[in-house]
This record gives structure tokens, sequence and C-alpha cells, in this order.
């Protein structure tokens, strides 16, 4: 299986590197068994807070919004969809959790990742194995889980 990026940077703030994204993504989609491609987007808060008031009917940016894709015909590699992050939120994030600024992206591509293969936390019962699926996939990053506690070491 191959993941193939399509990164887009609207922005010219210092981000991860391409190879990160590429690192994140295939660890979120190593169950899928088919070729995929998905678009990650780094914008502003005006674009994130435009595009979270469009499809979502909140008027504020937020940190990672996915636009799954469903073909009406089956495409090789298998397009996934779009995640669009919004790259002031999630450093801001990452500065209030006092988590590496490198970790919350990661999670937040896992996340995203996940949304693009129809998970959802809308219920408990999503929610908890949504957030089950992102602690395991972040362990084999050497990540922290996201949802305890915890301090950057710096």
């Amino acid at each position: 299986m191959n993941v193939i990026i399509d990164l887009q940077q609207a922005t010219d703030a210092d981000v991860p590197s391409e190879q990160q994204f590429q690192r994140w993504a295939s660890a979120a989609l190593a169950e899928v068994n088919e070729d995929c491609e998905l678009t990650i987007r780094l914008v502003d808060e005006t674009e994130s807070a435009e595009l979270n008031n469009d499809y979502r009917g909140k008027n504020y940016p937020t940190n990672v919004l996915s636009f799954p894709f469903e073909s009406p015909v089956p495409l090789e590699p298998v397009l996934l969809g779009d995640l669009v992050l919004c790259v002031p939120v999630v450093e801001r994030e990452a500065a209030e959790q006092e988590k590496t600024t490198n970790d919350h992206w990661a999670h937040l591509i896992v996340h995203g990742c996940l949304h693009l293969l129809g998970y959802d936390h809308i219920e408990d019962d999503e929610a908890e194995l949504m957030e089950s699926l992102e602690i395991k996939i972040l362990q084999k990053l050497d990540i922290n889980n996201p949802y305890t506690e915890q301090r950057v070491t710096s």
C-alpha cells in the first residue's frame, strides 16, 4: 500500500516537512489495502474560519477539517479526500495543551485520516473507538496518548 500526499501550503509558516506528513498519514492509513491519495492543505485562520462556516455552520477557525471524497466510479489510487489544517490554531493548541507542536500535528493528521476513512466521534461509543485507534497509531510513531495530560520536555 502506498499513500500519495498532495501538500498545499497557503501560508508561509514554518510547518513539518512533507516527509513527516507522509509518515503520519501512512501510519494512519496502514490498514488500507490499496494505494490511496489525499490532499493536505495548510491554511491561515481566515480560510479555516470561512471553510468551517461554509461546511459546518461554525464561524471560527478550527484545527482540522476533513472532506472525504466518494467517487462514483472506482479509481486507482483511491482518492480519500482532503484535510485542511489551520497552522495558527494547531500551534496555539499545542502550546495550550503543553505538547510538542510536531506531536500535535501528527495527532491531527491521524485524526483527520480516520475521518476520511469514515470514523467519527459524535456518539460516545464512536468517540471511544476513534480515540483508541488514534492512541494505537500514535504509539507506533512513539507519540504519547494525546488524551492524557502531559508536559513538553525540551
